[in-house]
């Protein structure tokens, strides 16, 4: 796609589209070291998080031994007021002090982390976003809108679930699994360390095993809620044309089928849950059973007090209530990695069209000449488009281009853009090949007015300003006296504040072609390109806009792509278009004395009309 030559005999060599195999399959691991440097930018507010939740868990781990002290210290005489009244107070004190500096602690670790997660979660979208708009025309026309925004939104939230249920449940709950395991061996014999690790390991293994085999039932049900958002979103754009054919019971059906395949999903999901559950359930009642045997066997033999059987069963119960939620932390974990592994496979998407390493900016100072020199292309191998097309736009002259449709028109105005690299030829601005120089600053200086105007769901003002972006509103009112839609702006009710909906279309085809002009004027760029520019338009304003588009050409260099022969007959040069080679080129008088193709279709016209 990348090989170019100047000359015209060279063979062409067409580009397949950059689609290519499917990336190679990502580890948990490897995920997770894609998301450290985000959370490292904030590594004092790592390290004060893991320093918290230390505190939180010693403060944990020591409520059972002070509960059993506790227990132990009630063996007092009858009669003993100062023992009653001394040792329980400090020992209950001291109970609710270590209670207090643990959710102290975790409320600390959750208020200084929150600004690495949600800063990492910023950062990461944020650079999706960029990266998405840095993607190629073809992957845009080629991607689903609703399953990528899905994406994006389910690996967005993955940063925030991923991290809340590392930090706030897996590694505290193995912090003090290691705390416990060392107090039971140290201040007990060694079998009650074995039961507990005997027994989460058992839990462990049995949840991530089962996990893992549920994994395929998730990732289907996500996959359909995908396709079903896709679809529901692709049906709601293309509202028009459902209505226009009667088919919103057909749309209602495929959604439903859709539905019906998720809920089906889900279903079995559920079930293997509840597989899930009651296992793990069962595990640990058989190792707090053997935990609580030996403890109360060791208090008949008068090993341990009363107070000890008291702490281990704390113990217990703190160890399993967090890994009563194994199952669910491990999915949710799971599904996480998962999520934010396709977000990371959207940023690693290919760019297409790159500039090249060390690109500079385009100079231009002046109106520049733009030419096409032997350019062939083609947006699949098995259909060329262009084939060995050249001429020149000279500095402020204006070179139209007129033909069926499907000659290759539009596709000019594509490549000139850059959406796309020709796969022979080059194309120049003020004699600088477009490949050689950065992408932004050769769109900078190129306007369109597009033949398809789609506006964003805001006022009119923003979607005029948006060709200068921080330009003032008396700056917006000119370039809309200019396109002629001035008027009728004001005499809406919100005037410039006037929402003009989704993709533009509470606007007629004119009005959405004014205001598209109006911000191109605002914009004022060195080269314009008018692509159908008043296709939209009736002839009667078409008219009255022509005197201004020439003049907003007047000293530009500009290219117009036409169908309609009328607006084109001023240009200095006109190329004719037929499967994609320049058969004709001349003034419009030139092109008339000729007597072939632009004359038929001059002809043709004139009598239509």
């Amino acid at each position: 796609m990348r090989s170019m030559a100047s000359g015209v005999s060279a063979p062409l060599v067409l580009a397949t589209p950059a689609s290519g195999p499917p990336p190679p399959t990502r580890s948990d691991w490897d995920t997770l070291k894609r998301l450290f440097p985000y959370l490292w930018d904030y590594k004092w507010r790592v390290l004060a998080a893991l320093s918290f939740m230390l505190g939180a868990k010693l403060g944990n781990v020591g409520v059972p031994l002070l509960l059993k002290n506790l227990v132990d210290t009630m063996n007092i005489k009858p009669g003993d007021t100062k023992a009653l009244l001394v040792v329980p107070a400090a020992l209950l004190l001291g109970y609710g002090l270590l209670r207090l500096s643990t959710s102290l602690f975790t409320e600390l670790r959750e208020l200084v982390f929150a600004k690495a997660t949600e800063g990492a979660s910023r950062k990461i979208s944020l650079q999706v976003f960029r990266h998405l708009h840095a993607l190629s025309l073809r992957f845009h026309l080629e991607r689903q809108t609703g399953g990528m925004t899905r994406d994006i939104e389910r690996g967005t939230r993955g940063v925030n679930s991923l991290i809340s249920y590392s930090l706030y449940s897996i590694i505290p709950t193995l912090i003090e699994v290691a705390l416990v395991l060392s107090i039971l061996a140290v201040k007990f014999d060694v079998w009650f360390a074995w039961i507990t690790l005997i027994a989460l390991t058992c839990y462990i293994t049995f949840t991530v095993t089962v996990t893992e085999w549920r994994t395929k039932f998730r990732k289907q049900m996500n996959e359909l809620d995908s396709s079903a958002h896709s679809r529901a979103i692709d049906s709601l754009l293309n509202y028009e044309t459902v209505k226009y054919f009667n088919n919103e019971n057909f749309e209602a059906a495929r959604y439903d089928e859709n539905l019906e395949r998720y809920r089906q999903a889900a279903i079995k999901s559920q079930r293997t849950l509840s597989m899930l559950n009651t296992g793990q359930q069962l595990i640990i009642a058989v190792g707090l059973v053997a935990m609580l045997w030996r403890a109360t066997q060791g208090v008949v033999d008068g090993r341990m007090t009363l107070g000890d059987l008291v702490m281990v069963n704390a113990f217990m119960i703190q160890l399993y209530i967090p890994l009563g939620f194994l199952g669910v932390i491990y999915r949710e974990i799971k599904q996480s990695l998962t999520d934010l592994d396709k977000m990371f496979t959207l940023m690693e998407k290919e760019r297409e069209i790159a500039d090249e390493p060390g690109a500079l900016p385009i100079q231009i100072n002046a109106s520049p000449a733009v030419k096409f020199e032997g350019v062939s292309f083609a947006y699949e191998a098995s259909r060329p488009i262009l084939k060995d097309v050249s001429f020149e736009i000279p500095p402020g002259k204006t070179v139209a281009v007129v033909g069926s449709s499907g000659a290759g028109k539009s596709t000019l105005a594509r490549l000139l853009f850059r959406f796309y690299d020709v796969q022979q030829g080059r194309i120049t601005i003020a004699g600088q090949d477009i490949k050689h120089v950065a992408q932004a600053s050769v769109r900078h200086a190129i306007g369109i007015v597009p033949q398809d105007t789609v506006l964003f769901n805001d006022t009119v003002e923003y979607n005029i300003a948006y060709g200068q972006t921080g330009a003032s509103k008396e700056q917006v009112i000119e370039a809309a006296r200019s396109a002629r839609i001035h008027d009728f702006i004001t005499s809406t009710p919100l005037g410039y504040n006037t929402m003009v909906g989704e993709r533009g279309l509470k606007l007629s085809g004119g009005e959405k072609q004014r205001v598209a002009i109006a911000r191109t004027l605002l914009k004022n760029p060195p080269v314009v390109i008018f692509d159908e520019a008043t296709s939209a338009l009736d002839s009667a304003n078409e008219r009255a806009i022509q005197g201004e588009l020439k003049a907003a050409a007047q000293n530009k260099t500009t290219l117009v792509i036409a169908h309609r022969l009328s607006t084109v007959v001023d240009a200095h040069e006109i190329l004719v278009m037929e499967d994609g080679r320049i058969v004709e080129r001349g003034t419009h008088a030139e092109l008339l004395a000729k007597d072939q193709k632009y004359a038929r279709m001059w002809n043709l016209q004139q009598n239509s009309e």
